[in-house]
């Protein structure tokens, strides 16, 4: 079988329908991994419908930096999403969603447990109105327990889970990732846990309920912590860039002042590397058989592989080290992604037409399919911008939406 070449992966002009086409999504959620879960399903062909407070837009559209006052991290967040307002609280509000939720899939919400409920769009008034429907709550903590209505953000997640506490340098504090890193990985598990229910739906024909936690996937990342702290009391210590199961695994400086990391998770990798490094004495003693032995003698084999390593270029480290089938990789800022040649082959990085700026470059669709491939087919639109089409296709009048808009309902 040929592996999918970079044609699966169009850009536009070209835009395939998707294994998603005909699954409708209503995106109720803010910042950020309901929203970024509803993004996954639209790259794939799912009518995603952005559900926005009239007045209140998604706090997305404002962070991180801007251009001419153009917000572009929504330019990714909000990519392949109609545009509608809506403010759920209002009895038009309500009576809209409640139609939008009869034809459509899934709904995907982040508010606090109760707050869908208050409004009387729970999961009893929107199963009612749809008894097909899969509802993804998105919460820090889940839909109950005693911290069920916590405020709960991917921060919170990350520290709670136990990814803080072994991140960072053995004598330096927890360490919290730059990014989303939570939110993002609960995207990826929230969209999974979507197309479970659907499949689900396929054998009983009613929908369910998704209950996420954001403190969970980040959880089930982390290994067997839980098992090992169970049956030996172990707790996983922070150990910096090393690993306590492998050497040497390292970021190395090299000669240029540019960095590099190594692995050495397979035996026969450890081999080349000290080889490659003119320390094949290394591979004799007894503890250089086992990968935890080798961590014990981190010291001695990041003074090897670091010696010889600063003493090269980078391009001469991933060159040799290439020759020698080691494994190894340049740490590569944004600049560097960009003009790399791997992700140029993979289409990993598109640019794409945009009515603010032109054009713009972004990460692509996620995966790679052979016959039914996802796409960017818009980026992010600006706050309310389907709300007349989406409205209509409700078949609404223009007297109607004028009298929503009138109450502040859109």
């Amino acid at each position: 079988m040929t592996t999918p070449q970079n044609h699966h992966r169009p850009n536009p002009p070209h835009q395939p329908q998707g294994p998603l086409k005909g699954l409708r999504v209503l995106d109720l959620a803010t910042l950020f991994a309901g929203p970024l879960c509803a993004t996954m399903l639209g790259d794939f062909g799912a009518e995603v419908i952005k559900v926005e407070h009239p007045r209140k837009p998604d706090p997305s559209r404002g962070h991180g930096p801007s251009k001419d006052g153009v917000g572009l991290w929504w330019k990714t967040l909000g990519r392949n999403k109609k545009n509608l307002t809506l403010d759920l609280s209002s009895p038009g509000g309500r009576e809209v969603l409640l139609k939008l939720a009869a034809e459509s899939d899934v709904i995907v919400e982040n508010f606090r447990p109760g707050t869908l409920e208050k409004w009387h769009l729970g999961w009893e008034e929107l199963s009612a109105a749809n008894p097909r429907l899969v509802l993804a709550r998105v919460t820090g903590f889940g839909q109950f327990g005693p911290y069920a209505r916590r405020p709960g953000f991917g921060t919170l997640a990350e520290a709670m889970s136990g990814f803080a506490a072994i991140t960072g340098q053995p004598d330096g504090p927890p360490t919290l990732p730059p990014f989303g890193l939570a939110d993002s990985i609960a995207a990826l598990a929230t969209s999974y846990a979507i197309m479970a229910a659907l499949r689900g739906r396929d054998t009983t024909g009613r929908g369910q309920v998704v209950d996420m936690a954001i403190i969970e996937p980040m959880l089930a990342i982390l290994g067997p912590q839980a098992t090992w702290y169970d049956q030996l009391g172990y707790v996983q210590p922070r150990t910096g860039n090393r690993s306590t199961n492998n050497a040497p695994r390292n970021t190395y400086r090299t000669s240029d002042g540019l960095w590099v990391a190594v692995s050495t998770s397979a035996q026969s990798i450890a081999e080349r590397v000290m080889r490659l490094v003119g320390r094949p004495e290394f591979i004799e003693e007894e503890w250089f058989g086992s990968g935890a032995g080798r961590a014990a003698h981190a010291d001695e084999l990041d003074e090897a592989v670091g010696g010889w390593i600063a003493a090269h270029t980078r391009d001469e480290v991933v060159a040799a080290f290439e020759r020698a089938e080691a494994a190894i990789a340049p740490i590569y800022d944004v600049r560097d992604v960009m003009r790399d040649e791997q992700y140029r082959a993979l289409g990993s990085i598109t640019e794409l037409p945009d009515p603010d700026l032109g054009t713009v470059k972004m990460q692509n669709v996620l995966f790679r399919l052979s016959e039914t491939p996802g796409a960017i087919r818009w980026t992010g639109r600006e706050h309310g911008a389907d709300t007349d089409e989406v409205l209509d296709g409700l078949g609404l009048t223009e007297a109607d939406i004028v009298a929503l808009r009138k109450a502040g309902a859109v």
